[in-house]
């Protein structure tokens, strides 16, 4: 990794920002808003209030509004599986849990509207690479990574680290998630450290804490920071709150240890995303084009089952012949691609239609230049050379909502079309409605209430076929502008 990385955080009581800088130009944007969060993946100190034989289920007190619900299909029995043929548990949950009983639960689904959270007594804590399920004792390897052989690779070095990290307590088991698939020793033997560290003290804090306390929480976003997004290439983590700067340095101390002395408090005058104008750059990240420093621009379109990327020279005619124009054009738009698919975290199926190239090293080229930027991505990246139609098809994984699903939402006017009908079009479906409603009924006068862009036209350059229609059907037709929100709407009163 030849890039000087930066990160910088800027933390407020409602929203989490961070930003990773590569020398200089913002790659990464991810944001947390303290509402938005969830209950996910907490683990509390509950009470077993009531026990639900005819439900097979129990509610427990987790110190929420409302009481939350463990069925017996999410209660963990030592040793086995509680499932059983035809969905009836082995062992039923009046022999499993009773009133009054202290449990240590896991949040798997938020509570909505009326309904409590639902729990598990199986409890599981993600890491960076890992997944650590401590009642257990197996090692378990994502489907999604590659080749028989590969896991079983990775399960005999995991078997290896787990039993030299610590013979003393019990080993506990591990997922391995798809990410891993390429870890080194020292990343995964940290991992499992620090998964166990953590439940040491939940383990720790649930024998202590009250029912209806929170022994651990999912990492926050400045935490994960530390864990998942700094690495060897950082060179250093700015936040600009105090309070938020001590607490990371305590979270670094005992699970991070190597990414400490990267952290600094930033005290400066302007406000920290100032510094690389991460505003700017979020907005030009939400922008349907991006302009290319030769002149050539991009178009990226998001749609529910893709993402379009468009490649346009644009008034870049800098070199003597057209064939090198396209060729450097195609060599810049790769790598701004690489960075906007990182900035705006769009994942699935990408499509790229870069231009037209005559010479197949060209081609060669720019798809090499393509897969050299995309390298640097931390997400998993597939790219299938150029189709028949000179299309390059590639996916990556989807890690969390894209940028603009997370900042924005689909524009009420125009329903997500990117598109509204004209006002002509509006005059003449408002004519054809009067005449559909003339006939079946017989007003004494119609009155068009419409945006004020289609009423104009109706007075000015319609105003002909206005007139006929009021002199066909007989009446008289009034004009009344309202601003509404969509120029597509539109009443006709019958008076």
């Amino acid at each position: 990794m030849g890039a000087m990385q930066d990160i910088l955080i800027n933390w407020s009581p409602q929203e989490t920002r961070v930003a990773v800088v590569e020398n200089g130009a913002v790659q990464e944007l991810h944001l947390e808003r303290t509402l938005e969060r969830g209950l996910v993946g907490n683990i509390y100190a509950g009470r077993v209030s009531r026990v639900l034989p005819g439900m097979q289920s129990a509610f427990v007190d987790i110190g929420l509004e409302r009481a939350a619900f463990l069925h017996v299909a999410d209660v963990h029995v030592a040793g086995r599986e509680n499932h059983a043929a035809g969905g009836v548990p082995q062992t039923p949950i009046e022999r499993l849990v009773f009133e009054g009983q202290t449990l240590t639960v896991q949040v798997i689904k938020d509570p909505i509207g009326t309904k409590g959270a639902r729990l598990s007594t199986q409890i599981s804590i993600a890491g960076r690479l890992l997944v650590f399920l401590p009642q257990d004792d197996h090692i378990g390897i994502s489907q999604k990574i590659g080749s028989h052989e590969l896991r079983e690779q990775l399960r005999a070095r995991m078997n290896q680290l787990v039993l030299a990290a610590d013979g003393s307590t019990p080993p506990g088991g591990f997922i391995l998630r798809t990410n891993a698939e390429d870890a080194s020793d020292a990343e995964l033997g940290e991992d499992i450290a620090y998964l166990r560290k953590t439940w040491a003290t939940v383990r720790e804090r649930s024998f202590k804490a009250p029912p209806g306390s929170l022994l651990h929480q999912d990492l926050s976003l400045v935490e994960r920071v530390l864990r998942d997004l700094s690495n060897e290439a950082t060179h250093s983590v700015r936040i600009d709150s105090r309070q938020q700067y001590e607490a990371l340095v305590a979270f670094g101390d005992i699970f991070t240890p190597r990414t400490v002395h990267k952290l600094a408090h930033y005290q400066g005058e302007r406000p920290i995303f100032d510094l690389f104008n991460i505003d700017e750059e979020i907005a030009r990240a939400l922008a349907r084009r991006v302009d290319l420093k030769s002149g050539g621009y991009l178009i990226v379109d998001q749609t529910e089952a893709l993402t379009t990327i468009d490649v346009n020279t644009g008034g870049y005619v800098g070199a003597r012949n057209f064939d090198d124009t396209i060729f450097k054009t195609n060599l810049e738009a790769a790598q701004a691609i690489a960075r906007q698919l990182r900035l705006r975290n769009l994942g699935g199926i990408i499509i790229i239609d870069f231009i037209d190239m005559t010479r197949e090293d060209h081609q060669h080229a720019v798809l090499a230049e393509l897969r050299k930027q995309l390298g640097r991505d931390r997400v998993k990246v597939t790219i299938s050379g150029f189709t028949h139609l000179g299309l390059v098809e590639m996916t990556r994984k989807r890690t969390r909502e894209s940028l603009a699903h997370m900042l924005c939402e689909p524009c009420p006017t125009c329903q997500g079309r990117g598109q509204v009908k004209t006002a002509r079009s509006v005059c003449y479906d408002i004519l054809r409605e009067i005449l559909r409603e003339a006939r079946q009924f017989n007003p004494k006068e119609i009155r068009i209430v419409a945006a004020p862009s289609v009423i104009e036209m109706l007075l000015d350059e319609e105003s002909p076929h206005l007139a006929g229609l009021s002199e066909f059907i007989g009446k008289p037709i009034s004009l009344q502008a309202e601003a509404t929100g969509s120029p597509e709407q539109y009443d006709i009163v019958l008076m």
